[in-house]
């Protein structure tokens, strides 16, 4: 309470953005992954439907990122760290995350 986030937490949590990482923890010293960030940006754009391949040997079918990483591919918004690998675990730092931004709703 009273943390210069708190706002935004509270918007992502009621907009269905995040349910953060327990059901009573945001997380908000936690780096974010590839997935998290992409997952965000699906969800904030409303959980659209995920057409395309799944070139990424790194993405599991069915996991609970498997269609923001195929939406974000196929949107361009991210091409992923290589032909197969999407980079799930890796960190984004902010440069990343302003890129994503830019491809998913700054054109």
């Amino acid at each position: 309470a009273g943390s210069w986030y708190e706002r935004a937490v509270l918007w992502a949590k009621a907009n269905g953005i995040t349910s953060g990482v327990s059901p009573t923890e945001f997380g908000s010293g936690q780096p974010c992954t590839r997935v998290q960030v992409v997952t965000f940006l699906y969800s904030f754009a409303g959980k659209p439907e995920a057409s395309g391949e799944n070139p990424f040997t790194d993405v599991p079918a069915g996991s609970w990122y498997e269609k923001p990483v195929i939406w974000a591919k196929a949107n361009g918004i991210t091409s992923g760290l290589s032909a197969t690998e999407f980079g799930t675990s890796a960190i984004c730092n902010r440069a990343q995350v302003v890129t994503f931004l830019y491809a998913a709703f700054g054109k």
